[in-house]
């Protein structure tokens, strides 16, 4: 392929990480979701608006040598906040690497198909009702975010290492493709799912479910490399679903659930490299001698909840 992968300063520049620990934690509101009435509304007044060239000159940059070296080609595309409905200008432009599509009205993505080289995408908030695309051999990030999206039938990118399905329609993780072996960040924050069945991403390290209605854990044992989980303002009442094989796990944030009993926590204890629990917010915290009660069932824990004076002293009490 030409050009290669992403550098690490193009990663940086294109804001490659969606839902990181602190943004999380931080508690941001989400969007307002469309309801089903004002999504077919905006469909309904939808004008069309196709790209046009004056568009494509203004969004065009990242001038880079291409094939043996000797010729040029823009290989990044922004349009974004456009009001498009049409893309089929950018058929032409197989070169394009980087493509930010953002704050549109596109349902359609079948003109990215020919382009090949395709390494970043984003199609923020748009009116896309499906991710399906046809599949780009060398594209490692696309955002869906904050779309119209009800499944993830049709990802099939073989080097995606990241994606990104925030504030969707998503009931379920089950139809997400086992050929996604390079993933390695999956967010799905804001959807409506309400079981962590179906996600079969053995090389996963990164999984973002907060602000769904997850009720039950399960298929948590395939996730042998995951090192983040974030299940933050979900509806879990008890902790069944981890597994011994998930032994790479270190950050879990159970933050605003229904944890209502101490003796859940024991649960934890099959994860042997865990090393920061969030679990505010949840009835059990508000146990007398809840921290202490956690760390002596967790005694390897380096960080409970968010208080860094309160983890020193902790930690302390249990060692004495």
């Amino acid at each position: 392929m030409e050009g290669g992968g992403l550098s690490e300063e193009e990663e940086e520049s294109f804001g490659h990480g969606e839902g990181e620990e602190e943004e999380e934690e931080e508690g941001d509101e989400e969007e307002k979701p469309l309801s089903e009435e004002e999504e077919e509304e905006e469909k309904q007044v939808l004008v069309a608006c196709p790209l046009t060239e004056e568009m494509l000159k203004e969004g065009l940059s990242l001038l880079c040598k291409i094939g043996n070296g000797l010729a040029h080609a823009y290989v990044k595309f922004e349009a974004k906040y456009k009001d498009l409905t049409d893309i089929s200008l950018l058929e032409c432009f197989i070169h394009l690497r980087y493509v930010d599509l953002s704050e549109n009205k596109l349902q359609d993505l079948s003109p990215l198909s020919s382009l090949t080289h395709l390494l970043w995408l984003k199609v923020d908030g748009n009116l896309l009702s499906s991710a399906h695309m046809q599949e780009l051999p060398y594209l490692q990030f696309i955002s869906f975010a904050h779309n119209h999206i009800k499944n993830m039938e049709g990802i099939t990118h073989p080097h995606l290492t990241s994606l990104s399905l925030k504030g969707n329609k998503i009931p379920t993780a089950l139809g997400l493709s086992q050929a996604l072996y390079s993933l390695r960040t999956l967010e799905l924050r804001g959807n409506k799912l309400e079981s962590t069945a179906g996600l079969y991403l053995p090389k996963l390290k990164n999984l973002y479910l907060a602000q769904n209605a997850i009720r039950s854990l399960e298929g948590l044992e395939a996730l042998e490399q995951l090192s983040t989980l974030h299940l933050r303002d979900n509806e879990l009442e008890t902790l069944d679903g981890f597994s011994s094989s998930m032994k790479c796990l270190q950050y879990l944030n159970l933050r605003n659930n229904g944890i209502s009993s101490l003796q859940e926590v024991a649960k934890l204890q099959v994860l042997p490299m865990l090393q920061a629990l969030v679990l505010m917010e949840n009835p059990c915290s508000d146990e007398a001698n809840y921290q202490q009660e956690v760390l002596v069932q967790l005694p390897h824990l380096k960080r409970l909840d968010k208080e860094p004076e309160m983890e020193v002293s902790l930690q302390s009490d249990v060692t004495e």
